[in-house]
C-alpha cells in the first residue's frame, strides 16, 4: 500500500515507516497506532484528528507539523514517544499531550506554538 499526500481514513497500524521521508503530508482520520515512524522526516505533516497510541515518533523531523485533535494515550494501546524529536515551527494549538514519552519541556520556548 502506499501512503498518498492526501491520505484519509487510512491505517498505517503496526507499520515500519522508519526514515520515510513524508514531507508535507496530509493525513485525516488515520490510524498509526504502534506504526514504527523513528528517523522519519515528517515536516510540515498535517496530522488531524489521527490515533498515535503506541506510535513511536523518536528521533523524528516534526518541524512545522500540525496537530489536531490526535489520542496519544490508552492503558490497552501504550503511549506515544517522542524523544529527540525536532519540534521548530510545529504548530500545538489545542493540543493535549496525554502521558507522551519524551515530550520537551519549555516547547514553547523553543519556537512551538501550543496553546
Amino acid at each position: 500500500m502506499s501512503i498518498l499526500p492526501g491520505a484519509t481514513r487510512k491505517s498505517f497500524a503496526g507499520r515500519d515507516l522508519r526514515h520515510r521521508i513524508l514531507d508535507g503530508h496530509s493525513f485525516k482520520l488515520c490510524d498509526f497506532r504502534g506504526a514504527d515512524l523513528r528517523g522519519a522526516s515528517l515536516r510540515g505533516v498535517s496530522f488531524a484528528g489521527c490515533d498515535l497510541r503506541d506510535a513511536d515518533l523518536r528521533d523524528t523531523d516534526l518541524s512545522y507539523a500540525r496537530f489536531s485533535y490526535v489520542m496519544t494515550h490508552d492503558p490497552e494501546y501504550g503511549r506515544t514517544d517522542v524523544t529527540g524529536a525536532r519540534w521548530d515551527g510545529a504548530d500545538l494549538r489545542g493540543v493535549t499531550a496525554e502521558r507522551v514519552i519524551g515530550w520537551p519541556h519549555g516547547l514553547s520556548d523553543s519556537g512551538v506554538t501550543s496553546g
